[in-house]
């Protein structure tokens, strides 16, 4: 496997473009329509959000992929379409705007929306700036279509790997967006991969199915599920390697090809959660089952005080098994074991759920860089799980203050 650049048009017969169309303001130039075409009909497989308030381009989305196929991606930014009137309608006329475009059918395209939730959306904005997107569409359009679907992101999140299947070369790309109200189950968080592979509905819902769970719905950044979660991949086949229909060595090579571009999307989304200063990240090993280690991680990253400790660089290991405590995983907190890591080293704050003596100072350095990861071997097992947060600064408290403005 080798990291590519192009982003989502960088598999074959896939352009994309991003432009500014005014959905929230028409006083910036930030672009906030996406717009992503094959040039030929893909198999398609989606994940959504599991919040019982579903945002209208979901609804619309699940109703235009029930023949597991589709053309196009359009997404704005600015509004997320949700919990507003005619919201239902408007998601609807944004396909039909795309389909008139591209002299399609409506139901060709996937719509998604992301942004503030509950104001109706400006969709005379949508319909005047479709056709711009059309017209901007190009093979270097990506990193357009990324910043497009941007809310309170600070880093664009984009990607795209190449693979070998039986002689051809496959690709994937992607890009997503998620800064805050992240706390998937499948925050607002949006996946679009593109590929040129040829495989079969079923099996490219097999592999997205089992991916999204061990990575985008690892990531939390303030325990809120959003209204939008939303992860779709369309698949052309025009690299023309053999058809993956069975989980074959190809299906392998597949699978760990998407996983691994899930998880760095995973992993940009928690880093660049809502004013984080660092990303955090939570394995938890030894553990009885795989779900008892996810639970018992994701319960630690997703603490509001250890997200402050992190925050503060303090090495203050009680907040991770009173984190673990309350997750109502299974574990034994006499056999626990935790330290802190970075590349500044790392340091054993407990042993056998109890504390050592360590250095403040050291403790400090190891936890004052980028990256902290919290290690917690709770020796009862084999199984191992990672999950992905950030730290909680005074920034997001200022952000969601006034997230409306």
């Amino acid at each position: 496997m080798k990291q590519i650049f192009g982003g989502v048009t960088a598999p074959l017969g896939f352009t994309a473009a991003g432009v500014h169309c005014g959905v929230k303001n028409h006083k910036t130039d930030k672009k906030d329509l996406a717009l992503i075409l094959s040039e030929c009909e893909c198999t398609a497989a989606a994940t959504y959000t599991l919040n019982r308030v579903k945002a209208a381009p979901i609804y619309v989305t699940m109703e235009h992929l029930e023949n597991g196929t589709a053309r196009g991606i359009l997404a704005n930014s600015g509004n997320a379409n949700a919990c507003a009137p005619y919201s239902h309608e408007n998601a609807e006329k944004m396909c039909e705007y795309a389909a008139k475009a591209a002299g399609l059918k409506p139901e060709d395209f996937v719509v998604a929306s992301t942004g503030v939730i509950g104001q109706t959306i400006n969709i005379a904005a949508i319909e005047g700036g479709v056709p711009a997107a059309f017209a901007a569409l190009s093979r270097d359009g990506s990193d357009d279509a990324a910043r497009a679907i941007m809310t309170t992101d600070l880093v664009k999140k984009e990607i795209a790997v190449s693979v070998t299947l039986e002689g051809k070369t496959v690709t994937i790309g992607a890009i997503a967006k998620g800064s805050g109200m992240i706390h998937p189950n499948m925050g607002t968080m949006l996946a679009f991969v593109t590929t040129d592979c040829a495989i079969t509905q079923g099996m490219l819902k097999d592999a997205l199915g089992e991916i999204v769970p061990r990575t985008f719905n690892r990531v939390t950044v303030d325990g809120d599920t959003s209204t939008n979660d939303m992860c779709v991949v369309l698949a052309n086949g025009m690299a023309g390697n053999p058809l993956i229909e069975w989980k074959d060595n190809s299906y392998t090579v597949f699978y760990k090809a998407l996983y691994f571009v899930c998880e760095y999307l995973a992993k940009t989304i928690a880093a660049d959660g809502e004013g984080a200063s660092k990303l955090v990240t939570c394995t938890v090993r030894g553990a009885r089952s795989e779900e008892t280690a996810e639970r018992l991680s994701k319960a630690v990253v997703g603490s509001s005080l250890v997200k402050a400790a992190m925050f503060g660089s303090d090495a203050n290991w009680g907040r991770v098994l009173c984190a673990m405590g309350y997750s109502k995983a299974p574990f034994r907190p006499e056999y626990v074991d935790v330290k802190f890591c970075s590349t500044a080293g790392e340091i054993t704050v407990c042993a056998q759920g109890a504390g050592l003596s360590f250095d403040e100072e050291t403790a400090k350095n190891v936890l004052s860089q980028n990256e902290v990861v919290i290690d917690v071997d709770v020796h009862e097992g084999d199984a191992l799980a990672t999950c992905w947060g950030c730290d909680l600064t005074y920034d997001y408290v200022k952000i969601n203050g006034d997230y409306r403005s």
